[in-house]
């Protein structure tokens, strides 16, 4: 299995404001963020995740992080997002305010720049019919 490292994300002092310290955002907290405003969105179906976090939300955990990967390179912050677009829903059009909501809340909630934010629909969600018995 493969370590995954954690490398912070350091962000800029504001223009006009004297340094204080160094800020720095661990990437399973723009994860987070993102998978969040991902949800928030009309005709999301859900995030995919792995095995774990199947087992971990079957134990009432949330994990808003699930489907989600960020990188930081020299050309700037990436975001790949891989999601479920519920049935009647206009693909583009989700996938689309998916980009406009994960890139409004990072930038809003760290004041990172987002280079790229790719959307991944790895399936479509059917409403599930609840089976009634009659007798």
């Amino acid at each position: 299995m493969a370590e995954k490292t954690t490398t912070a994300y350091l962000q800029m002092t504001p223009a006009g404001k004297e340094a204080l310290g160094k800020i720095e955002v661990a990437p399973e907290v723009l994860e987070v963020i993102a998978g969040i405003a991902t949800i928030d969105v009309e005709g999301v179906g859900g995030t995919r995740g792995s095995f774990a976090t199947g087992v971990a939300e079957r134990l009432g955990k949330k994990v808003h992080g699930k489907g989600i990967k960020t990188e930081l390179t020299e050309q700037g912050l990436f975001v790949e997002i891989y999601c479920t677009v519920k049935y009647g829903a206009s693909i583009p059009k989700v996938a689309k305010e998916v980009q406009n909501q994960v890139r409004q809340a990072i930038f809003n909630m760290t004041s990172l720049e987002t280079q790229e934010i790719n959307v991944h629909i790895t399936g479509i969600q059917f409403e599930q019919q609840k089976e009634t018995i009659t007798e």
